[in-house]
């Protein structure tokens, strides 16, 4: 057993860009819809008229938001309204692992593997999870509600183990909670996670 092993990103949801292929899975034509639309709008306006290209990782979300992933005609038409080529849109989708190429679930369970998770059972947590989902890291359940994911720090370290589910967070899981976390997803939704404790404290 390996405290942290090899993880091959390429092989998810997330491809490189030497993975990606721009004459494939181009998906249907992409656009906005009226509300995001608009709120690509008010966030273009915090940047200046030459710096408008900086708004690439708000637009990006606003379409994984919108349609769950992010194909080669939303990546095209997110250039288009920044005044950027499609090639600079793609060197950001394959930079950044948040972003996912191909469809995911409507859970998207992120296990962190660096050291202190990987320390505190992140690994069980993972077979615990794929035992549960029936699925290995990198694949999404038949239903289409769950994808496991195996990722690099999440920034938590005095919480390990963390799964991240989609933009929310689950701290100190242990390995023989993790089956019932999905059960709590399937019933309760995000309201079954932790949250992060920092924002916790705030309150």
């Amino acid at each position: 057993m390996s405290f942290h092993p090899k993880m091959t990103y390429g092989a998810a949801f997330h491809k490189s860009a030497r993975d990606l292929d721009p004459d494939r899975d181009q998906g249907p034509p992409f656009e906005y819809t009226a509300e995001n639309r608009a709120r690509f709008d008010r966030i273009v306006q915090r940047y200046p008229d030459a710096q408008r290209r900086s708004a690439v990782l708000p637009a990006l979300y606003l379409v994984q938001y919108q349609q769950g992933h992010i194909t080669a005609s939303a990546m095209r038409y997110v250039a288009g309204l920044l005044g950027i080529t499609p090639a600079d849109v793609e060197d950001v989708v394959s930079f950044y692992s948040m972003f996912y190429t191909k469809p995911v679930g409507r859970f998207v369970l992120q296990v962190c593997r660096t050291l202190s998770c990987a320390l505190n059972g992140a690994e069980r947590v993972t077979e615990e999870l794929s035992a549960k989902l029936g699925i290995k890291p990198g694949e999404t359940d038949p239903s289409g509600t769950f994808t496991l994911i195996e990722v690099e720090c999440l920034g938590a370290c005095d919480r390990a183990p963390v799964v991240m589910v989609n933009d929310a967070w689950h701290e100190c899981l242990t390995p023989g909670d993790a089956a019932k976390l999905v059960d709590d997803l399937k019933a309760r939704g995000e309201a079954a996670l932790s949250g992060c404790h920092h924002v916790v404290e705030k309150k």
